[in-house]
């Protein structure tokens, strides 16, 4: 049986939304605890969360207690690191791979993560990563073989380049759902009229 964890990268500071983008209002709850709770509600038992910029703030606002947090000190370098943080720390409890998704994708659900997990089983030595609009991204499941180049992982691209060069080896999941992230007041303004 292989053992995956759910790494949430949600350590970034929001300078683009102007506002700490993990705690605005989404479905009776946070983007951050919409993520959790998807996370949370798929076959994966294993949830972690990375926390940077304005973590206090942020788990004193978390409900969803039963979250494992993991703090990114290095926030400040670019989504890499948190990255970089949440395969260190995840290392030490022997996961078969990692399923990395970021707070700010809304339209990222359970159903579609059990997707992900779904192809990772038939294909456990191969990358498993979302397509969307022409691109190859995140959600994706990285094995255990690709955790010591994530951990080489710099700035603030996060795995996209990555994949990119893994091309060979990544199978990609065409996704339904548009699953552009949240990163500007407009891009909110959107997801709320949707």
């Amino acid at each position: 049986m292989q053992k995956t964890a759910i790494l949430i990268l949600a350590a970034g500071n929001s300078s683009r939304m102007g506002k700490t983008k993990q705690l605005l209002p989404y479905k009776n709850a946070t983007l951050l605890e919409w993520a959790i709770e998807q996370a949370q509600k798929s076959v994966v038992k294993n949830v972690f969360c990375v926390l940077g910029a304005n973590k206090e703030v942020i788990e004193k606002q978390l409900s969803t207690k039963t979250v494992e947090i993991i703090y990114n000190p290095n926030y400040k370098d670019g989504l890499s690191t948190s990255i970089v943080t949440g395969i260190d720390f995840l290392q030490k409890h022997n996961f078969d791979s990692v399923l990395i998704m970021l707070a700010d994708q809304p339209h990222v659900t359970s159903e579609y993560l059990n997707s992900l997990i779904e192809a990772s089983k038939k294909n456990p030595s191969n990358i498993i990563a979302s397509n969307y609009q022409g691109s190859v991204g995140v959600p994706a499941i990285f094995p255990k073989n690709y955790f010591n180049d994530l951990l080489d992982l710099k700035g603030d691209k996060g795995a996209k380049n990555f994949l990119l060069q893994q091309n060979n080896n990544v199978i990609k999941v065409n996704s339904t759902q548009n699953l552009l992230d949240i990163d500007t007041p407009e891009d909110y303004q959107h997801l709320l009229k949707q």
